[in-house]
C-alpha cells in the first residue's frame, strides 16, 4: 500500500532523494552558524531575530534529515511535522527569553523607581528633622525671653512639636521639667506662676493616658522643682524623680500608673496629696518626705520596695486598700494627724513601726497596738 505524502513531503524528497541524507547535515551547519551568530549578536547588543530564525530553520533541517536518514521507509511527513515542532521549539525558547528579558527590565526599572522614591523621601525626612531641630532650638531659646506670653508660646511649640515628632517627646518633657525646676518664689510672681502652670499642664498631656497597652513611658526629672496644682492623674509614667520638691497648694497623681522607680525623697507639701489608686511598679521612696495636710493613698499598690523611713505627716494619711507586695520601711516615720493603715493585704513592716498622734483616731490592722512613748507619740507595734 503506498503511503500518500503531503506536499511539502512531496516538495522536499520527491525529486531530490539524493540530497535527503545530507538534510541533516546542512540543518547542523545552519544550527553552528546560527549559534555563533546569535554569540556574536547578543554580545555586541545588536539584535537577535535573524540568528533566531536561522537557528529555527537548522533546528528543522536537521531533525527531518536526521529521521529521513534514520528511517527511509517511515512516513515522510512525520519527520518533516517533527522537524517543524523542532523549528518551532527554537522560536519558542526565544519568545520566553524575550519574556524573561522584558520581566528583569521591568523589575529593575522598579527597583530604579524605588530607589528613587525611597532617597526623595529621605530627603524630605532630613528637610523635616532640619526644620524640626530648627524649630526645637528657637524655642529653647525663647523660654529665656523676659515676656511671659513669649515663653508660654513658645512652650506650646515645643509641645506641638512633640506631638508632630514622638521621636522629640521625651527631649521635650526634659526641658519643660528643667524649667519647673527653675528657682520661683511663690508671692508676688503671679505672671511666673501662670507660665508655670502651662508648662505642668502641657508635660501632664504629653504623657500617655493610663491603661493604653504598649505605649512610650517617658521619664520626668522634677527634682527641686516647684509645684502647684499639679496634676499628673490618669497618666502613665516611666521613671518618676521629685526628689526635694516643693508642692504647693492641691496636687494630684490618683490612677497614675509608675513603671519605673518613684523618688518623693525629702519632698514637702504644704497642701493637699492626692495619690490614691496609683499603681508603683518599681520602688516607691517616701523617705523623710514632709506632708502638711490631708495625704490620700487609697487603694495604691505598692509593687516594690517601698519606704517611708524618717517621714512626717502633719495631716491625715489614709492607705485604707492599699496593697503592699513585700515589707515596707515606716521606721521613725510620724502621722501626728491620724493615720488609717487598714490596707487591702497583710503588710509586713520593715524594721520598727511607725509613731503616730495618741489625740487622734488611728485605725490600725486587727492585733496592731500602739505603746506610748516618752515624747507622749505612739509607737505602732505587730
Amino acid at each position: 500500500m503506498r503511503v500518500l505524502q503531503s506536499p511539502t513531503a512531496e516538495l522536499i524528497t520527491g525529486k531530490n532523494d539524493a540530497l535527503v541524507g545530507y538534510l541533516w547535515i546542512a540543518g547542523a551547519v545552519v544550527s553552528v552558524v546560527a549559534s555563533g551568530w546569535l554569540l556574536l549578536a547578543h554580545r555586541r547588543g545588536r539584535g537577535v531575530v535573524m540568528p533566531v530564525v536561522l537557528g529555527a530553520a537548522g533546528a528543522f533541517l536537521l531533525v527531518t534529515g536526521w529521521l529521513f536518514a534514520v528511517d527511509a521507509a517511515g512516513p515522510k511527513h512525520e519527520a518533516i511535522k517533527t522537524g517543524g515542532l523542532a523549528g518551532g521549539s527554537v522560536v519558542a525558547l526565544y519568545a520566553l527569553w524575550l519574556n524573561d528579558r522584558r520581566r528583569r527590565t521591568d523589575e529593575e526599572r522598579q527597583r530604579v523607581e524605588t530607589e528613587r522614591k525611597d532617597l526623595e523621601h529621605a530627603k524630605a525626612e532630613h528637610d523635616r528633622s532640619r526644620v524640626a531641630d530648627e524649630r526645637f532650638a528657637r524655642s529653647v531659646e525663647l523660654l529665656g525671653h523676659d515676656a511671659e506670653q513669649v515663653r508660654v508660646g513658645a512652650m506650646h511649640a515645643l509641645a506641638g512639636l512633640a506631638r508632630s515628632r514622638p521621636e522629640y517627646t521625651q527631649t521635650v518633657l526634659d526641658v519643660l521639667c528643667a524649667y519647673l525646676r527653675r528657682p520661683f518664689e511663690r508671692d508676688g510672681d503671679e505672671r511666673e506662676l501662670e507660665v508655670r502652670l502651662t508648662a505642668q499642664r502641657l508635660v501632664a498631656d504629653l504623657l500617655p493616658r493610663a491603661g493604653v497597652e504598649g505605649a512610650p513611658r517617658y521619664d520626668l526629672d522634677l527634682t527641686r522643682a516647684y509645684l502647684e496644682y499639679f496634676d499628673l492623674s490618669q497618666r502613665q509614667v516611666g521613671r518618676l524623680l521629685m526628689r526635694s520638691t516643693t508642692l504647693a497648694e492641691s496636687n494630684s497623681l490618683h490612677h497614675t500608673e509608675v513603671h519605673g522607680d518613684a523618688y518623693f525623697t525629702a519632698s514637702a507639701s504644704s497642701g493637699r496629696l492626692h495619690l490614691h489608686h496609683v499603681v508603683f511598679r518599681g520602688g516607691a521612696w517616701f523617705s523623710r518626705f514632709a506632708c502638711e495636710r490631708t495625704t490620700d493613698f487609697r487603694a495604691t499598690r505598692f509593687l516594690g520596695p517601698t519606704k517611708f523611713a524618717e517621714s512626717s505627716f502633719t495631716g491625715p494619711v489614709t492607705f485604707e486598700g492599699c496593697e503592699f507586695a513585700g515589707p515596707a520601711d515606716f521606721a521613725d516615720a510620724r502621722f501626728t494627724g491620724g493615720l488609717d493603715l487598714r490596707t487591702a493585704t497583710p503588710v509586713e513592716l520593715l524594721g520598727a513601726g511607725p509613731r503616730v498622734s495618741l489625740d487622734h483616731d488611728n485605725a490600725l490592722p486587727g492585733g496592731w497596738v500602739v505603746r506610748r512613748d516618752a515624747d507622749g507619740l505612739g509607737r505602732v507595734e505587730v
